[in-house]
């Protein structure tokens, strides 16, 4: 029987490998081109994963928010650009689309107004930023789902037709 660590502060790498229910001997020939100690220097923050590993952990593992971590925490560019995704269940995120959709059906004509003279005026610039946030949130629960649809496929929790 493998060795449970009992460590406080585990990376997401180590998280996401121990759910899976993987050492990281098991791990290291399921990601094929990471050697067990290069694993473990990257769960132990001792090194820096690079992206081509995260996707194979995330794979692996059956793990796809690893990917959204990696590239909103870790990637200098998605620092700035990629939203953090947090895992949440499909109830959760349906509630979310649709409290977020009535919210804009409330801001649609204001959008419309200010918009359509291709020019945003000052009286009008908070009336954008409002709208503006809550289309970031529709991505952002658009990203959500696609997230847990991912991990739904590769755990095989999600019945397809075949």
């Amino acid at each position: 029987m493998a060795r449970t660590s009992t460590k406080e502060d585990k990376s997401i790498y180590q998280l996401a490998r121990e759910d899976a229910g993987m050492t990281r001997a098991e791990a290291s020939e399921a990601l094929e081109f990471i050697s067990e100690s290069s694993l473990e220097k990257i769960e132990n923050k001792k090194t820096t994963a690079k992206p081509e590993d995260v996707m194979a952990m995330a794979s692996a593992y059956k793990c796809p928010e690893l990917c959204n971590r990696y590239c909103s925490t870790e990637c200098a560019i998605g620092k700035v650009t990629v939203p953090s995704i947090k895992a949440r269940s499909l109830s959760e995120i349906s509630l979310s689309v649709l409290s977020t959709l009535n919210s804009l059906e409330h801001e649609k004509d204001r959008l419309i107004e200010i918009t359509e003279d291709g020019i945003i005026s000052d009286d009008e610039l908070e009336d954008f930023k409002r709208i503006q946030n809550q289309l970031s949130k529709i991505s952002i629960t658009a990203d959500t789902l696609q997230m847990w649809v991912q991990k739904a496929l590769a755990s095989g929790e999600f019945p397809t037709s075949s």
